[in-house]
């Protein structure tokens, strides 16, 4: 059945029209994701408890990155992938249930220790609220407790997800996210006038989630028959490859997650509502990453994994060339727009209830400061598995491990005079030293090669950006304007001005010349 399988998921279309898929599920969940963020923001504003709750929310989700569709993922794909290619189904199903036996202990042990060690946790990442002994500590801790056990149930929902992405099922794990968005809006509405601390019922919604998005994935794993039966098999020769491959993978996969932990961890020091405006700005900046830079990363992974098994390497080194071409056309339009139009953004997305106008100014600063390390943090999601497709992760943790101490100076330096956009700037330059380092290393192993065609590309893409800027310049009013506007007022000004920079962008591509040939893998 595994070899059957590869050649039907080889039938169901190119890269792009994959990415297009798991891009649509994407935007869906950002959708819901910035709806959620407008109820929270509605209901909570920037507040103390706003910042305990992201705070508890963070620590579980970053986590949840850093192992489950970071350094998990990357290392159990490329196993997954080979033997799905070179072995049978039963090879298959008994290296995925000793994957889901052993990787479910462990995580049931990690979520025992953090829950009961709730307050450590808390002091650690954010060590400002311990210092300032606020009721923000009590209150982060205790929401921590319900949150952290989304950490085993997510990554359990990540690992089934990775099985459906490697056999060619890419839009079920990119759905997932919905629910999530969902539970927490509807515990937002419903729940929160039920607690004597409203935001109580966000973490509550978060632990919610977790189980429906695990339970959401099963009748999938079951039509390929691969819903796990979990063994315990510390000792299996693919498992023990798996955890090899994520001890360095933990650095290399995850640095922009890392980073953005540390300036949470920094914020905490800040006046209050520096870690919501970090949030806020972050979520946005997240928006054009998660629907078509992971969404693109997500795809490629298994792809390369595949030809690399197969000593393919010309296909291997096209498919990250075509991968590059892809972000430099999305990333660089989707920079300008969030540095041109991110006060007014923020204004129709967050400004309301309890969202102050100083709330939008700050916010909106860090946002031009992350969108101008959105080509870095892209470029990234598509690099690296250059590396971890060919179970290489040395070289990866090498340079992450520069660019997490760049940070930290980048930080440092810039903090003091730019408070929390001083944050957001040095996440965005370290960005930009990782990416640069990762094609280095794939340029002088000749595993990346420059394909023909490029000058003409580039020469189409400023083209393409001088006219969105033109448009989105004479079509965006004042913020006086966005301001002064309601609810629908403001989303019928984005959405003109989004529509029109976007067609007149494509159409300036198109009319440059460029084709679908061009751009399909």
């Amino acid at each position: 059945m595994g070899k059957g399988v590869v050649e039907d998921t080889k039938r169901r279309g190119g890269l792009l029209r994959s990415s297009g898929i798991v891009g649509i599920m994407t935007m869906l969940s950002r959708v819901l994701g910035l709806v959620r963020d407008v109820v929270i923001a509605n209901y909570f504003g920037a507040s103390g408890s706003a910042d305990a709750f992201f705070v508890a929310f963070k620590i579980p989700n970053f986590l949840r990155r850093l192992f489950a569709e970071g350094a998990f993922s990357q290392a159990f794909v490329p196993v997954l992938s080979e033997y799905q290619t070179q072995k049978d189904h039963d090879e298959v199903k008994r290296l995925v249930d000793r994957v889901a036996g052993t990787l479910g202990l462990i995580l049931l042990a990690i979520t025992v220790l953090a829950v009961l060690a709730a307050p450590v946790l808390t002091a650690v990442f954010a060590p400002g609220f311990y210092m300032d002994h606020t009721h923000k500590f009590d209150l982060a801790s205790e929401m921590l407790r319900i949150t952290f056990p989304y950490l085993l149930l997510i990554s359990l929902t990540a690992f089934a997800g990775a099985i459906l992405n490697t056999y060619g099922r890419f839009a079920v794990p990119a759905f997932t996210p919905v629910l999530l968005n969902v539970c927490l809006i509807g515990s937002a509405i419903f729940l929160s006038p039920l607690f004597d601390e409203p935001i109580v019922a966000l973490a509550w919604g978060v632990l919610i989630a977790g189980v429906v998005q695990l339970i959401f994935q099963f009748p999938f794993l079951m039509h390929l028959k691969l819903l796990p039966k979990p063994v315990f098999g510390w000792q299996d020769e693919g498992v023990q490859r798996i955890l090899k491959l994520m001890i360095p993978a933990l650095f290399g996969v995850s640095v922009a997650q890392i980073n953005l932990l540390l300036d949470t961890v920094l914020a905490s020091f800040l006046q209050t509502g520096s870690v919501s405006w970090l949030y806020y700005s972050d979520r946005l900046t997240e928006l054009p990453l998660g629907v078509f830079g992971i969404a693109i990363s997500t795809v490629i992974l298994p792809s390369l994994a595949r030809k690399h098994a197969s000593r393919s390497s010309k296909e291997f080194a096209h498919t990250l060339d075509w991968a590059v071409r892809m972000i430099l056309l999305i990333a660089l339009p989707s920079a300008l727009a969030l540095i041109l139009l991110a006060e007014p953004l923020i204004i129709t997305l967050f400004k309301y209830g309890a969202l102050t106008e100083r709330d939008v100014t700050m916010s909106a600063m860090s946002l031009q400061a992350y969108a101008c390390g959105l080509l870095a943090f892209m470029l990234i999601k598509v690099l690296a598995p250059g590396y971890f497709s060919r179970q290489d992760m040395k070289t990866p943790v090498k340079i992450a491990v520069q660019a997490m101490v760049a940070n930290m100076v980048f930080n440092l330096l810039l903090i003091w005079h730019f408070q929390h956009v001083g944050l957001a700037m040095a996440t965005a330059l370290s960005a930009f030293l990782n990416a640069a380092m990762l094609l280095r290393g794939l340029i002088r192993e000749k595993v990346f090669v420059w394909q023909p065609g490029w000058g003409v590309l580039l020469i189409r893409l400023f083209l393409a950006l001088a006219v969105l800027f033109a448009v989105i310049t004479w079509l965006s009013p004042t913020v006086d304007v966005w301001m002064s506007g309601d609810v629908w007022q403001r989303a019928q000004h984005m959405l003109l001005v989004v529509v029109a920079g976007a067609v007149s962008y494509f159409a300036v591509l198109v009319l440059a010349g460029l084709r679908m040939r061009h751009i399909r893998a």
